[in-house]
């Protein structure tokens, strides 16, 4: 661990065994208390006479930052308040997070989270994570080990290149945000110790010229490098963090639908990695989908499904649930899972031939004879509206971020061949979804089973209440991400997606009427805490954790950090 201090972070709460004194105690978030310390621990640690004299609690401590931060009008200025609090007193801050957490995360997560990056270089105050150049490769292993932290001391190393962020595209070395936002939430929602976790941004310039263009702009001044250059910077990249941290999953976040299939492809098989935006995505919409279609009635093999705005996150939902019906349904062979899917892109429905189709899409495409005989205005682009006449389907998923684009008219033929249809517009922010969920139920008289990507309030429909599911990453990952952590796992497989998917959605009781499709985000820590649970049992199963699993409840119970104040000892 650090030189300031020692504490076992694989443990709940450890004893804190401090080294420095005076104000050294103070500047450190992970040390600091403030007022919190006793009048023993004062004398013990040499910072009598540098605060107040008064002793107060966490309790007390919260209430009063919470306060600071309603005192906010801004979103960044919530935001920038959370961040000063955080480089101030770790505990006090994921204390608050926990205390609030529904309400904060939109703050520390999107959508505001986006406006933090796009202005990260004006914004700039205490660095925080790995800044990784592509012009300097040679500083990887030394800059990873600049953290400070050992080779048994992290779990997990979230790492973006900044290329997708959320709606917002190329946000060059601003992305480091969204790595730290991630792992914030491992922590709040999971119980990963705040100190086992890197945060990194891989830079390879940017081809965003407004940041080129300002004076303040903080990473690498050139257009983003891509080919065989990329591809031996990640490779180094990898290959260093399996050396020097062998117990830590890689999470990519946001990188640009070009690379991300080929790097989770390049490495699922070899070292322990994860895609959020491809695999928790999908997950979590799995999840939504197998309560919906519980309540349909009808096997998810039966299913006709549309997937509009089909990139990596679209096919990334298609391929889970095309995997889920190989592994549990009755499609024996994936042309048959294959048959159950349209995917619609920008240039249409997508077309077997189509030299637009990144290599991912390309098994999707649908043959010409599948199109045959069907009444449309271009054959060539064949639109939502020609797909759902034609296919009837009965799910129709949206990753598009084109806003309003299920239109009445999509959705009431839609629902003319469906009882329950099923309509996820799941696209950030909500000025981006595909439709609302109010227009969606009162399109289908109340029979639609609606989850979002961003939240939205109830809907009453004819006397019933309909409590609208977020489908957020954050009911999967942090509880992956836990499960890893517990079961040592050496690979992400996709059966414990899998698990993930169907622990998360057993979560939910779909019997009552308008009831939601997954969990509040309200019980996160919850949530984590089965998915993990249902993670580490099949993790075992498959013969990929690393450590005895005997009593998954009492493992991950144990190995959840919770935000208080453990004993001191000044050493």
């Amino acid at each position: 661990m650090g030189r300031e201090y020692d504490q076992d972070t694989t443990v709940g709460n450890s004893t804190l065994r401090i080294r420095t004194r005076g104000r050294a105690v103070l500047s450190n978030p992970m040390t600091n208390r403030g007022t919190a310390f006793t009048a023993a621990e004062r004398e013990d640690l040499e910072i009598d006479g540098l605060m107040p004299t008064g002793f107060t609690t966490l309790e007390n401590q919260t209430r009063r930052v919470y306060e600071q931060f309603r005192s906010n009008k801004s979103m960044l200025g919530k935001f920038l308040t959370l961040n000063a609090l955080r480089d101030r007193n770790e505990v006090l801050f994921y204390h608050l997070l926990s205390s609030h957490l529904e309400e904060m995360l939109p703050v520390i997560y999107t959508p505001t989270i986006g406006e933090a990056i796009e202005r990260f270089s004006s914004t700039y105050n205490r660095p925080r994570g790995v800044f990784l150049s592509i012009d300097h490769p040679e500083k990887i292993e030394k800059s990873l080990l600049n953290y400070g932290l050992g080779a048994e001391d992290v779990d997990l190393i979230c790492v973006t290149d900044s290329e997708g962020i959320l709606g917002i595209g190329d946000q060059g070395i601003g992305g480091i945000q969204i790595a730290i936002g991630k792992l914030s939430v491992y922590t709040a929602a999971a119980g990963i110790h705040p100190r086992r976790s890197i945060p990194v941004v891989l830079d390879t310039g940017t081809d965003n010229l407004g940041l080129l263009s300002n004076d303040l702009y903080l990473g690498e001044r050139h257009s983003r490098v891509r080919g065989q250059r990329y591809d031996d910077f990640i490779e180094q990249f990898v290959q260093t963090v399996t050396r020097v941290f062998p117990n830590a999953m890689i999470h990519w976040e946001d990188v640009g639908t070009a690379n991300a299939y080929r790097i989770l492809d390049r490495y699922k098989d070899e070292v322990c990695t994860f895609n959020d935006d491809i695999q928790g995505t999908a997950a979590v919409v799995l999840a939504a989908l197998l309560a919906a279609v519980e309540v349909t009635g009808v096997d998810l093999d039966d299913h006709r499904i549309v997937v509009f705005g089909a990139g990596s996150a679209g096919m990334g939902i298609a391929g889970l649930v095309r995997d889920e019906m190989l592994r549990t349904g009755r499609s024996e062979t994936e042309e048959e899972a294959y048959s159950r899917f349209w995917p619609i892109g920008i240039q249409g429905l997508y077309l077997e031939g189509d030299h637009r189709l990144h290599d991912f899409q390309k098994p999707w495409a649908r043959k010409r004879l599948d199109i045959a005989g069907w009444d449309v205005q271009d054959p060539e682009r064949m639109t939502l509206l020609d797909v759902v006449r034609n296919v009837r389907p009965t799910i129709l998923i949206g990753t598009s971020t084109r806003g309003g684009a299920f239109t009445r008219e999509v959705v009431e033929e839609m629902a003319r061949h469906s009882t329950r249809p099923i309509i996820f517009p799941l696209s950030n922010p909500t000025s981006r979804a595909e439709a609302t969920p109010a227009d969606l139920l009162e399109w289908t008289e109340g029979r639609a089973l609606v989850a979002t990507g961003s939240p939205f309030e109830p809907v009453d429909v004819e006397g019933v209440r309909h409590t609208i599911a977020q489908s957020n990453n954050a009911l999967i990952f942090p509880g992956l991400g836990l499960g890893v952590a517990v079961s040592r796992a050496s690979r992400v497989t996709e059966g414990m997606i899998s698990a993930a998917a169907k622990a998360l959605a057993g979560m939910v009781n779909t019997w009552r009427p308008g009831a939601p499709l997954l969990p509040s985000m309200s019980d996160l820590r919850l949530v984590s805490a089965t998915v993990a649970i249902a993670v580490v049992r099949q993790a075992s199963e498959e013969g990929v954790a690393q450590v005895a699993v005997e009593d998954p409840i009492q493992q991950v119970y144990e190995r959840m950090w919770q935000p208080r104040y453990p004993d001191i000892e000044a050493i």
